[in-house]
Parts: C-alpha cells; structure tokens; sequence
C-alpha cells in the first residue's frame, strides 16, 4: 500500500499531467538540497523516497579511484584502500555511501528551499509536457475559447495551455468578445523562460482548407482535391480544387446548391471574398483562371526555369486584373507560384515600338541635352531607368507621377522643358531647310565669262526704244524720242489727232428754277 505521501505526489502528477516520477525525483532533489544545508558539507547529496512507507533517506558518496594521485577532490573521490575499510567488497569506480539522519533536518528554512525546489523542477516537467504536446500537431485546427485580451493580443485556453494570437495572425474583420469559441490553426510552439509559448492563428490558409473539408464531403473524402490557397486575411482568398472524378465538377461542388456550401465558409470568415478556380496543370491555362474575373488577351511564358509569365490584357481590364493595391494579381502570382508581369495592349505595343527602334537603331537623345530639367530632376529619371529624351516624351504624366520622387508639378515642369525641346529642334530643322534650299537656288543662277556673253532669254525684254536707238548711232532719233518720252502728259483737250473733228464741248444744263406759287397763278389767268 502506498504510503500518503506518495498518494499526493500521484494526484499532483495528474493534476498538472506530468509523470509521477518527475515529482519523486524532485522531492529527493528537495531533501537532498536541505540535508547539505544543514550539515554544511560540500559533498555530494542524494535522496531515497520509499513509496511503501513514505521514509526518505539522505546520503552523501564519493567515487573510488586507484591511488591518492587520482584524487581530485577529497569530498568527490577516494582512494581503493580508503574505502575497502568501510566496504570490503567495493570496486574502483564504485560508490561509497555515508547516510545521513533526516530528523530535524527540514526546519523552516530547509523546508521553505525544499518547497521551491519541489515548485521548479515541477514547472521545467510541465513546461515539458506542454511543448512536447503541442510541437507535433502545428498545423492542426483547434477548439479554443477566448481567455482574455490583453492589447492587440488575444489569449485563448486551448485545454492543457494558453495560446496567443498577435495581431498579424488576425483577421482586420474580425473582433472577439470573453468566453466565445473560434476554430484557430496552430501555427507554432516557442520556448521562452516563462514556458512554452503557443502561437495560434485565424490567418493562415489551413484554416480555409480545413473549413472546406467540414463543409464539402468531395473534399473529405478525397474526390475533390485542393491543390493550392492564397489568402490575405480579412479581404479575399483564391482556391484551385481539382477533381478525380470526371463526372464530379470540383467548383462546383465547393460552392454547392445556390452557394450554401461556400456561404457558411463565408460567415465564418466573417464576410471575407472566395475564388474557387479549378486547377489546371498548363501553367497559361491556370494563369487565365487565376486572373479572374478580368478578360486575359494572351499568356506568354518569358522564362519556365525562373517561372515568369507575361500577361497581357485590354486596357479596360488592366484595372480589373490588377485588383486594389495590386490584389488580385497578388494572390494569382501565390496561387500559381510563378512572378506574373501584366502589361496592357498599349504598354505592349510601345514596348514593342521601343524595341523595333533598337534594332533598327533610331537615335537616341540623353536627358542632358534638355538643361531645362535641372540636375535633380535628371538623377531621379536617371535612377528610375529613364535615360533619353526619346522614352520621356512617350510617358503619360500618370506613369511619371508613379516615379519616386516626381510630383505633378515635377510633371509640368518636365513637359514644358520635353516641349521646348522639340518646338527647339523642329524650328533648327526648318531652318537648315531653307538654308538648303537658298544655296541650290545659288547654285543653279548662270555664272558670267570674261569675253563672253551669255544671252539669256528675256533679259532684253524691258530695254527702251531711246536706249536701243543710242548704241546704234542714230542720235537725232534717240533726242527725238527721248524728248517724247519725258514731255509731261497732256489734257485730253490739248490732244488733237489729223483728220478728226474735235469733240463738241457738251452743253452745261441749267435746271429751271421753281416759281412762286403767286407768278403761276398770274400767268394762267393771262392766258
């Protein structure tokens, strides 16, 4: 029959759910600890629980070696003949037991280091069975109950511990309230000095698989595979499923009759957006189904080794297939593992403009020929991998305004100077032109001989009569001629041509002047 002590020492163990032993062992440690201390020796202690009648015996030993050379410490060790006095049948490497009596030993000193030597060695055996329960099952789904909440942190009883969840591990639509159960993943299990820390979480992708499997018994039972989750907690996750049942449609039976199936996940994610995407092994295949709900053009694979693809999409579905800050294709590059680069079709073909340029060697401007964009302003588009003038002008200000440190009115300020830049060049280019044009005109005009004369046509055309009448010699006519040509000119009266009557002068009209009304009335009674 076990003695009383030993009673005790088995309910403690099974109240704290640790091995009775652990607690044997430091009872012993604890009187062990208590007996050197009231004896005051350095040597070595140690303890034996009798289980049947409860009595505990103290002792103190030292190792035997061969000679005195051996000894080390005389409390530890002691020689072959030395101890062959206490024990003749000692051998070397054997123990010499010295037992100590244990009555009034545990004063109230003795008892109060007892005591917390029983308390530490239980705690470290505790702290053990906790971290060695829970370090096998990370990754498991929990029943846990909320505890408290302490800050942003949020402590739940999860049977044998307290398990923690920070804030990262939480859902920003979620809140809890004291003594309410949640199904929490356990993500991790940490040693720290205060004990083992269990880290659990509501954000984890395994808890969206897990309430698939409760809630599509396809999934369950293994007709319905979920091949790949992302998820970003508390605003939308993207599922690929993937049946092996032809006749069993994998989205199908994850969003079930009328979405009841897929709803009740949604509750209790507290609202937050699904994609179920049925899983395909083409990798362009896949992206075209992870994208959506935007419309993909066309699926290019640049480098299946790295595991990049380009998309690229109308430019009304660019918005679309970018998601908010970028989430859609976010959770698209997680789902398939592959860097996704989407481009719209206007991006596209300036790319390949940009690039049919190259090959064929259209020239390129550096920014530094356009001094009204300042030093500053160069270095960023320098930085940001902007190095002509050429690739400048061909950005919007929206894709300007997405460089690092260019603000609108940066943007203002390099259209104007872009601008300048070109009324600048157009104008030195129409000047060269017509520099051009004046030297062919130069060129073409006839170049006079010495001793010759070069007769062009029409250049006699405005020649006088008094001047080809002088370089003949006929000078009397050349003085009547000119005296002609400089007599003033004459009224029309003055000119009278032989053989014509003058024009008579016309008459002048006097128009009759208006009688008074008395004259007119004598003259009709004369008459």
């Amino acid at each position: 029959m076990a003695s009383p002590l030993y009673e005790n020492i088995e309910a403690l163990s099974r109240e704290k759910g640790i091995d009775p032993q652990i607690v044997v062992s430091a009872v012993e440690d604890a009187i062990a600890v208590a007996t050197r201390k009231h004896y005051k020796i350095q040597e070595n202690m140690r303890a034996e629980l009798n289980k049947e009648t409860g009595a505990i015996q103290a002792y103190s030993y030292k190792t035997v070696v061969e000679s005195p050379e051996q000894v080390e410490d005389p409390y530890l060790q002691i020689t072959v003949d030395d101890a062959r006095k206490v024990d003749p049948n000692v051998e070397i490497g054997g123990e010499i037991r010295t037992y100590k009596s244990t009555d009034g030993v545990l004063g109230r000193i003795s008892a109060q280091l007892a005591k917390q030597v029983i308390f530490q060695k239980v705690r470290e055996a505790e702290r053990d069975t906790i971290y060695n329960e829970y370090i096998g099952r990370v990754g498991e789904i929990l029943n846990a109950t909320v505890k408290r909440i302490e800050g942003p942190e949020v402590i739940f009883d999860i049977g044998k511990a307290e398990a923690r969840m920070g804030r990262k591990e939480q859902s920003r639509l979620e809140s809890f309230a004291i003594g309410e159960r949640v199904r929490v993943v356990l993500v991790r299990v940490e040693k720290a000095s205060k004990g083992p820390q269990v880290v659990v979480s509501r954000a984890a992708p395994e808890l969206v698989q897990n309430l698939f499997q409760t809630e599509v018994p396809e999934i369950y039972d293994g007709t319905v595979v979920i091949r790949a989750i992302a998820r970003e907690a508390g605003e939308r996750t993207k599922i690929a499923v993937m049946s092996r049942d032809k006749d069993v449609d994998s989205v199908g039976a994850c969003v079930g009759m009328k979405g009841m199936r897929v709803q009740s996940i949604i509750r209790e994610l507290r609202g937050e957006k699904i994609d179920i995407i049925e899983y395909h092994e083409d990798a362009v295949t896949f992206a075209e189904k992870a994208l959506q709900p935007a419309k993909v053009s066309r699926v290019t694979v640049v480098d299946p080794v790295d595991k990049h693809l380009e998309v690229i999409v109308d430019d009304t579905q660019l918005s679309l297939a970018i998601g908010k800050k970028g989430q859609n294709v976010r959770l698209a590059a997680k789902l398939l593992g592959w860097k996704i680069d989407i481009k719209s079709e206007e991006e596209k073909r300036q790319e390949v403009e940009q690039q049919m340029q190259a090959l064929t060697g259209a020239p390129t401007t550096p920014l530094e020929k356009v001094p009204e964009l300042g030093e500053v302003v160069i270095e960023k588009l320098v930085g940001a991998g902007i190095t002509t003038v050429e690739a400048l002008a061909d950005m919007t200000p929206e894709q300007l305004e997405e460089l690092p440190g260019i603000g609108p009115k940066t943007v203002e300020k390099i259209s104007i100077a872009v601008n300048n830049y070109f009324s600048a060049l157009d104008a030195g280019e129409a000047q060269a032109a017509g520099e051009f044009a004046e030297n062919v005109a130069i060129d073409a005009a006839p170049t006079e001989i010495p001793g010759e004369t070069v007769d062009v046509p029409g250049a006699h055309a405005e020649r006088s009569e008094y001047e080809e009448a002088a370089e003949t010699g006929q000078a009397l006519e050349a003085a009547e001629i000119a005296g002609v040509e400089n007599a003033p000119p004459a009224d029309v009266s003055e000119v009278h041509v032989h053989g014509e009557e003058p024009a008579p002068e016309p008459e002048e009209v006097v128009a009759p002047e208006e009688s008074q009304p008395e004259e007119a009335s004598k003259s009709e009674h004369s008459e």
